[in-house]
């Protein structure tokens, strides 16, 4: 592929070329405003295809959010409620196994499970809403429970991380999410989220995930108080442990939707900068073998875009999505299977479903909610020394 870079970029495109690791100091330089986003996206499509080619990702899914009662107020958050306030619920073993139901009659693979952390709500009810649906609909892949309730159920059991997560698997737990990463360096974390699980705690509770087996996804709030070396500095962390365990599947740059937060006077990111954020996330994530354009917070056409800045996936079909859109999300709330194909073919790329940890699905043509796994998608990537 031939084509010019700005100047300021000449380094960079050298090492990019050459397979060699970007630096702190890459990383901030490329958030210059006066590199051009353009430049960014083609070294970020070198990047992506040389690990995935041009396939890009999509999976049917559902999200349970069981509770939003949570016993933190982070700032960024329009999700939570008090336990007083009439937005405030809990949902019942019915309405679980109710919302387990629709996922398999809907043919997903996945059931994507976070909320608040309910202070009244023992661990054995968060136990519980596995075997529930495991018991129920044992084929669904459970990825549930970010680092920040992990720490939360470690408080409420007086439990090691590798206990809690045992409990977990027996019940039926597939694999962790991302949310909660936010941003780890502490002048950012201590403002936004003071009293949940900090980055030592994140990133030690991915780490005992990952050696035991248990793959995850990581992710980077940005557009809110943070800095552009605060983003570098998170980015070089996940990279780390990266490093040493090689458990992350997907990064995921989440953009901050600001409305009903406590960060309303906030302007949220431009599309520009998320496609900024995207192309060096690829660049900086010479380990992670996904990157995800998640359309529910970048919109639609910002994410179809992405696939040319660095990303290979879109999410899915993500029905109940609840949190962004408490914060002001302007995306529908369900793409069919159909539309996303259509969405990843206008952009020139192949659309292979997938399941949570990257394997092919198979589906009936005859009867849509039947479905098997098959082989491995292989992303052929490894950290350069």
């Amino acid at each position: 592929m031939i084509f010019t870079v700005d100047p300021k970029l000449k380094a960079i495109r050298e090492k990019i070329e050459a397979g060699q690791r970007l630096t702190l100091e890459d990383g901030i330089l490329m958030y210059d405003p006066e590199v051009p986003v353009n430049d960014l996206g083609q070294l970020a499509n070198i990047v992506r295809e040389r690990i995935n080619g041009n396939y890009a990702y999509y999976n049917i899914n559902t999200h349970l959010n069981a509770t939003n009662i949570c016993v933190y107020r982070c700032t960024f958050c329009a999700f939570r409620s008090d336990l007083r306030s009439d937005k405030g619920y809990a949902m019942s073993d019915e309405q679980i196994i109710a919302r387990g139901q629709e996922a398999s009659d809907n043919g997903c693979t996945e059931m994507h499970i976070v909320g608040g952390l309910h202070h009244q709500r023992k661990f054995e009810w968060y136990v519980n809403i596995l075997k529930l649906l495991k018991d129920h609909f044992p084929k669904i892949h459970l990825k549930g429970w970010t680092a920040v309730e992990l720490n939360w159920f470690e408080f409420l059991t007086k439990k090691s991380t590798r206990e809690v997560l045992e409990a977990l698997q027996e019940a039926g737990l597939g694999s962790l999410p991302g949310g909660g990463a936010e941003i780890f360096h502490p002048e950012v974390r201590d403002q936004i989220c003071e009293h949940k699980a900090d980055s030592r705690n994140w990133i030690e509770i991915h780490r005992v995930a990952h050696q035991m087996g248990i793959k995850s996804n990581c992710t980077m709030l940005y557009g809110h108080i943070e800095k552009p070396f605060h983003r570098i500095d998170h980015l070089i962390r996940l990279r780390g442990l990266q490093d040493e365990t090689g458990g992350f599947q997907t990064f995921i740059p989440l953009a901050f939707h600001p409305e009903n937060t406590g960060l309303s006077h906030i302007k949220k990111p431009t599309a520009m900068m998320d496609l900024r954020t995207m192309a060096i996330s690829r660049l900086m994530l010479d380990n992670v073998p996904h990157i995800k354009a998640y359309w529910i917070m970048l919109g639609i056409g910002t994410a179809q875009t992405a696939l040319s800045y660095g990303a290979d996936d879109l999410d899915g079909t993500v029905r109940h999505e609840l949190i962004y859109h408490d914060a002001g999300a302007t995306t529908p709330q369900l793409l069919s299977v159909q539309r996303l194909e259509e969405l990843i073919r206008e952009t020139g790329r192949e659309p292979i479903e997938r399941d949570t940890i990257y394997r092919r699905v198979n589906r009936d043509a005859n009867d849509f909610s039947s479905w098997e796994i098959g082989e491995e998608i292989t992303a052929d990537c490894a950290a350069v020394s």
